[in-house]
């Protein structure tokens, strides 16, 4: 099991990751994508979806339209661990 990280250890990987923020009254990350159109949030959607299997660590996360809204906590841990973290970066790069 991933080891959740303290609130100093969720700061400082948050100062790494673009746009990604603490979901208030949750240990968790979230950020909302907008891409130009449904294709494009839903290509992203897709493409995240076959990395979170192959890490077998899955997004709460909500389309509609060109918006995507995400959630990242290990709920196994209680909260934010290594596993969010790396799931958020691999967003950002497949976000562009």
């Amino acid at each position: 099991m991933a080891e959740r990280l303290s609130a100093e250890g969720r700061g400082q990987a948050l100062g790494g990751l673009a746009g990604w923020s603490e979901v208030q009254g949750r240990d968790a990350i979230g950020k909302t994508f907008i891409f130009k159109d449904f294709n494009e949030a839903f290509g992203f959607m897709s493409r995240v979806a076959l990395v979170a299997e192959k890490m077998d660590h899955h997004p709460e996360w909500r389309n509609v339209y060109k918006t995507v809204e995400v959630v990242l906590s290990t709920h196994d841990a209680g909260g934010v661990t290594a596993l969010d973290v790396a799931l958020a970066k691999t967003m950002n790069a497949i976000a562009g």
